[in-house]
């Protein structure tokens, strides 16, 4: 199961990366880069995109990564200027409902506000208020950093950086969304997509930067939207952990599993299920092995267009197919021509495919009985 989080700006996007290990890179077949990495400690793996400023764009990436992930859970995790008097610079936000604010209609006696509102699922809310009552989460933080308060409440998205306490726009969401902690740019987008795909559980995570007043610059320049950023990061780190621990069985577990297509069999009355695979490269023998033989030049051939027809479906990244490739086509030249010939090559070029391959087990499967093959000297 893996964890998306997702990000602005490059700034909150470091401040996640910081708590991966084991990133690599990958690239969906739109051109957009993601990375996959696992949280420090033995985490849950975690897919970590940018999705840029503003509710349309994150509401695309959004979807385009729960579409290549299935992930159980979607954090959003970023900064966000204060709305209330009493949220101090660097506290955490977690959103209980995200207000899409522009939405309206004009009318002679003026603007009436037509919101939409996506609320936290309760299990997700529940996880982050017990992991904020327990400051566990603390332990994330970089070291030396005093402990940020965690606060819960609604989060205001629209389409406009507000840096003011008293133009129009201020008096406005002060006026119909007065219940808003903070205020940002990108959460609605990211609610609806979420909620689009199944009521995905979706949090909003946001460091305070700025209170939205007039000072944003006076605040950028004395480094808050760096420390604000690792607060909410380190917060969304410690929660995807405790999500994967809470949802990794019962209902939560099969939602996930029905989104990533998981194929689930029952076996009754002695029964035996024979193969469940999502993808199936090769063939399948259930019972004694086939005593046909294999014509390695044949299957090699087969192996090298399902590799990249793996490539081509994104279930390889280009460094490991390049690399794959070229040890196959080694393996294809040094094929032995008969059963004097020497087979070496031939075989340790499938041995370092078959290492490059091996989270593939489709693939691996098919090296491995060319290697047979070779070895036997079918």
């Amino acid at each position: 199961m893996k964890a998306v989080f997702l990000t602005a700006l490059d700034l909150e996007y470091q401040a996640v990366r910081s708590h991966l290990v084991g990133i690599r890179a990958h690239r969906h077949r739109a051109g957009t880069r993601f990375e996959v990495g696992r949280l420090a400690n033995g985490g849950c793996e975690v897919a970590l995109g940018l999705v840029g400023k503003g509710n349309q764009p994150a509401a695309v990436l959004t979807e385009r990564a729960i579409t290549e992930f299935a992930p159980f859970a979607l954090l959003f995790v970023g900064v966000a200027g204060a709305l209330q008097a009493g949220v101090d610079l660097g506290d955490v936000v977690v959103a209980t409902h995200v207000y899409a604010y522009h939405g309206g209609t004009s009318e002679d006696d003026g603007f009436k506000a037509r919101p939409r509102v996506w609320e936290a699922s309760h299990e997700t809310d529940q996880i982050a208020r017990h992991l904020g009552r327990s400051r566990q989460w603390t332990r994330c933080l970089p070291e030396a950093t005093a402990a940020p308060r965690v606060r819960f409440g609604p989060i205001a998205a629209g389409e406009v950086v507000q840096d003011s306490a008293i133009s129009a726009h201020a008096r406005w969401v002060r006026q119909t969304y007065n219940d808003a902690l903070a205020i940002e740019m990108e959460s609605a987008g990211v609610a609806q997509a979420a909620h689009l795909n199944r009521s995905m559980p979706m949090t909003v995570v946001r460091g305070i930067s700025d209170r939205a007043d007039g000072t944003k610059v006076s605040s950028d320049g004395a480094g808050w939207q760096s420390k604000a950023a690792a607060h909410a990061a380190a917060f969304a780190a410690a929660l995807a952990q405790d999500l994967a621990r809470e949802m990794g069985s019962g209902p939560s577990a099969d939602r996930s599993a029905k989104r990533a297509g998981a194929v689930r069999n029952i076996a009754r009355d002695h029964a035996h299920v024979g193969v469940q695979v999502g993808h199936l490269y090769g063939d399948v023998s259930i019972g004694q092995p086939s005593e046909t033989a294999i014509d390695p030049a044949a299957r090699l051939a087969e192996l090298r267009i399902r590799l990249r027809q793996a490539a081509n479906a994104q279930e390889v990244d280009e460094i490991t197919f390049s690399a794959a490739e070229q040890e196959l086509a080694l393996a294809a030249e040094s094929l032995p021509k008969n059963a004097e010939d020497d087979r070496s090559t031939a075989v340790i070029a499938l041995k370092r495919a078959y290492g490059l391959l091996a989270d593939l087990p489709g693939l691996a499967a098919q090296v491995s009985a060319i290697l047979t093959a070779l070895r036997s000297g079918r």
